[in-house]
């Protein structure tokens, strides 16, 4: 049986490296602040940067640090890494695929029947093909809903499930 990647692989970065880009310069802003006193003419001096270090980590825990890390595609389930750990999600224990494109990272959040080791919902940004239009619907994104609505009707028309 053969996988096939749909997550991005550019989330190292954003899960990684450019929090640490963040709070690495905004810390160094917050100490060369305070250790040249700069503090003492304004105190917007320290709060601004102080602001900025909590809006981001309050918009990277519900923007990026959510997403699972890894999403393959199985045929008729997916198979979800996150954190060291992994689940086999049938395409059938979906009930609903939502699409965010125009964020970034692009976001396809899969709601599911009941929950599983990750919780009811589970999050992860597609690989992005290039295209000039920022609102162009992702292709992984429509075969998943269209094979999740394939999956859901077999379900509902054999309630015994084979």
């Amino acid at each position: 049986m053969t996988m096939k990647r749909i997550s991005s692989r550019s989330l190292i970065f954003m899960k990684t490296l450019f929090p640490l880009l963040w709070f690495g310069a905004l810390g160094s802003v917050l100490v060369s602040t305070i250790a040249s006193r700069a503090y003492e003419q304004s105190f917007m001096v320290l709060a601004v940067p102080f602001l900025m270090v909590v809006f981001g980590f309050f918009l990277m825990r519900k923007l990026v640090w959510d997403l699972a890390d890894e999403v393959y595609d199985k045929g008729d389930s997916l198979l979800v890494r996150f954190r060291g750990e992994e689940e086999e999600i049938p395409l059938s224990a979906i009930i609903n695929v939502s699409v965010a494109v125009a964020m970034n990272p692009p976001r396809i959040t899969l709601r599911l029947a009941a929950p599983g080791r990750f919780g009811r919902e589970i999050a992860f940004s597609p690989i992005k093909p290039f295209t000039l239009n920022p609102f162009a619907p992702n292709p992984i994104a429509e075969d998943l809903i269209l094979r999740v609505d394939q999956a859901r009707s077999r379900r509902l028309a054999d309630p015994t499930g084979h």
